[in-house]
């Protein structure tokens, strides 16, 4: 279930500064969007799968604090992140 190395990579070159850029709220966000997208799909065939719904909330959470630091902190890098990442706000 979890992103493979490929993914990160891919995900870290396009929202970091550069390719270490691993702890910048931008990346941080977009790796957990991934994760969440991920397993969204995964409920699509086990909607039974409790134990994981509880891991997304968790997921969900994590990125809500993210995106309300960054909309605080930096609001061009917050609306230019959601527009890319097609997330609601």
């Amino acid at each position: 279930m979890a992103l493979t190395k490929e993914v990160k990579a891919e995900i870290i070159a396009k929202y970091g500064k550069d390719a270490k850029d691993t702890g910048s709220v931008e990346v941080q966000i977009a790796l957990l969007t991934a994760e969440i997208n991920q397993l969204n799909e995964h409920f699509q065939t086990h909607i039974h799968d409790f134990h994981s719904k509880r891991g997304l909330m968790i997921k969900i959470g994590q990125r809500k604090s993210l995106l309300a630091y960054l909309k605080k902190n930096n609001l061009k890098g917050y609306e230019a992140l959601i527009k890319s990442l097609g997330l609601r706000r």
